[in-house]
């Protein structure tokens, strides 16, 4: 699924314009860079959690050329899923399970 997939998937599902749809999704993107960048933790509950990852420098080789380049040390974004979409993945279900309702309380 690509980004304009998305956009147009929560265009249908929500009945909005494209363009307010697109808006939703670039803010909710937006949202989640800033704060990688600004170091902070992103926890989705029931889908994962985004966080940044130190890499620390190291000595890499040019492969057309085998020189030796070094290469800096870096913050790199990570994703970790959550149990319930590993399960998701796993089951195969397309569609999350309906929450059990609850039965009437006797009167």
């Amino acid at each position: 699924m690509t980004k304009a997939d998305l956009i147009d998937e929560v265009s249908r599902l929500a009945e909005l314009t494209r363009k307010d749809s697109e808006i939703i999704v670039e803010t909710i993107f937006d949202s989640i860079v800033r704060s990688l960048r600004t170091g902070d933790k992103i926890e989705i509950r029931g889908f994962g959690s985004f966080r940044t990852r130190q890499r620390k420098p190291r000595v890499g080789r040019n492969p057309k050329t085998g020189e030796r380049v070094e290469v800096p040390a870096k913050k790199i974004p990570f994703f970790k899923p959550s149990k319930e979409l590993k399960d998701l993945v796993n089951t195969g279900n397309a569609n999350p399970p309906a929450p059990a309702a609850t039965p009437p309380s006797p009167s």
